[in-house]
């Protein structure tokens, strides 16, 4: 596992705390994935998985116990990103402000470059 290079990806405390109740509900050892692919109505989508552990090249971000992996290629679109876990009148998510997207859907779920 990696740490992250010179634009590192960052978690709100909001985040952090929903990943840790999140995780705390699954079996030992389980982490949360981001990662990007290609699709939805912009052309890239972020995805959360639960995983059941980090691979080699995964970087790690961490903040008050909660821990995000990422993979080497979703990286280079996240790079300088912060994952945020908003709660209000429309619903409760995980919001991505990345300042490498050029345009995003309505929901901020996918993004162009």
């Amino acid at each position: 596992m990696t740490e992250t290079a010179t634009f590192p990806v960052t978690l709100t405390a909001s985040a952090a705390r929903r990943i840790a109740e999140i995780v705390a509900g699954e079996p030992a050892g389980t982490l949360l994935r981001v990662s990007v692919e290609g699709g939805g109505c912009s052309g890239f989508q972020y995805q959360f998985d639960l995983v059941d552990g980090a691979s080699g090249d995964d970087a790690v971000i961490e903040r008050d116990g909660a821990k995000v992996l990422i993979d080497p290629v979703s990286m280079a679109y996240l790079a300088g990103s912060e994952i945020d876990f908003v709660d209000d009148l429309i619903g409760a998510a995980f919001k991505i402000q990345n300042p490498n997207a050029t345009a995003s859907c309505g929901c901020g779920t996918s993004f162009s470059l």
